[in-house]
């Protein structure tokens, strides 16, 4: 990994990257990716519907609703290196000597800090991914019927980052000794996972009927 961001990278550089022996970046980043993706296409659908008089009546509620979407796109490309970032700092943790019995200690308290920390970081992934399924809603309900597919491909986007955000807490949170934490998380991820299954089909099934 050179220094410029991996959100800066053409697509092809990312993909290669992915697909090589190094193990960043990985699944993190491509959830905040796909979370990323799903508030651009809502965007999209904002932006190709503002200004058309056929929508004239919901034109305030879609500049309402790009504001939102390009803040959230905003958070969830940051999260793309932020996954990158804590993983490289795991690994330099599960690196420290472990020589003597002093060491193993230090190296076993590195590992968990950096492990709470690497839970935060895909649980506020996938809670801003269900911000995004929340908004792609709104685009599927308000948004122009020529781009509508889009809004729809939006929420699909935004629930695989939100399931592949929440394996990342789930596995990072089974190596943690501090159980009422990592209890504590999972309660989070559990109040974030809520009802999405059924709001991902509710909008999904939207988006169908209007095609």
């Amino acid at each position: 990994m050179n220094d410029i961001e991996i959100k800066d990278k053409s697509i092809e550089v990312f993909l290669d990257e992915l697909a090589s022996k190094s193990a960043t970046p990985g699944g993190g980043s491509v959830a905040a990716l796909m979370g990323a993706q799903a508030a651009a296409l809502v965007s999209m659908v904002c932006n190709l519907t503002i200004g058309k008089p056929k929508y004239a009546e919901v034109e305030t509620d879609m500049q309402a609703l790009l504001e939102k979407s390009e803040v959230l796109r905003e958070k969830l490309a940051g999260m793309i290196k932020a996954d990158v970032d804590v993983f490289n700092r795991l690994m330099v943790a599960y690196g420290l000597p472990k020589e003597t019995d002093e060491d193993k200690l230090a190296r076993s308290a590195a590992i968990q800090r950096v492990l709470k920390d690497a839970t935060d970081v895909p649980l506020a992934c996938a809670s801003a991914c269900a911000e995004a399924i929340k908004l792609s809603h709104c685009a599927a309900e308000k948004g122009s019927v020529a781009v509508i597919s889009d809004a729809g491909v939006a929420v699909m986007a935004a629930y695989a980052g939100l399931k592949s955000a929440a394996l990342n807490v789930y596995i990072n949170t089974a190596s943690l000794k501090d159980r009422a934490f990592a209890d504590a998380k999972l309660a989070e991820l559990e109040k974030i996972l809520h009802g999405t299954e059924a709001a991902v089909k509710e909008t999904y099934d939207t988006v169908k009927t209007k095609l």
